[in-house]
């Protein structure tokens, strides 16, 4: 069973700056996709960036240039760096583990940028 674990969400001011972090537990995770989406109010849940084993990263073009994730496979964490934010990005986060069949998603942290 895979538990995965976010962090670093909260209210920022546009233009700011926030880190998110995501902690798995099981030993799948250095062999998996890791992801982050998030979904605003009333909108479906939409891809912000994923992070493959190898490496191999994919960006939303909506936060191509301002986002960057990243992964610390000794750590069992995937992060994703969030600059220039903007009211627009304001969402519950959730970061998502993919292996084959599998797929798992966290609980969810808040992130609101306000203008």
């Amino acid at each position: 069973q895979v538990q995965l674990v976010e962090s670093g969400g909260g209210l920022v001011q546009a233009g700011g700056s926030l880190r998110l972090s995501c902690s798995a537990s099981g030993i799948i995770f250095r062999i998996s996709t890791m992801g982050w989406y998030r979904q605003a109010p009333g909108k479906q849940r939409e891809l912000v960036a994923t992070v493959t084993s190898g490496g191999i990263l994919n960006y939303a073009d909506s936060v191509k240039g301002r986002f960057i994730i990243s992964r610390d496979n000794a750590k069992n964490t995937v992060y994703l760096q969030m600059n220039s934010l903007k009211p627009e990005d304001t969402a519950v986060y959730y970061c998502n583990l993919q292996r084959t069949v599998l797929n798992y998603w966290g609980q969810g942290t808040q992130v609101t940028v306000s203008s």
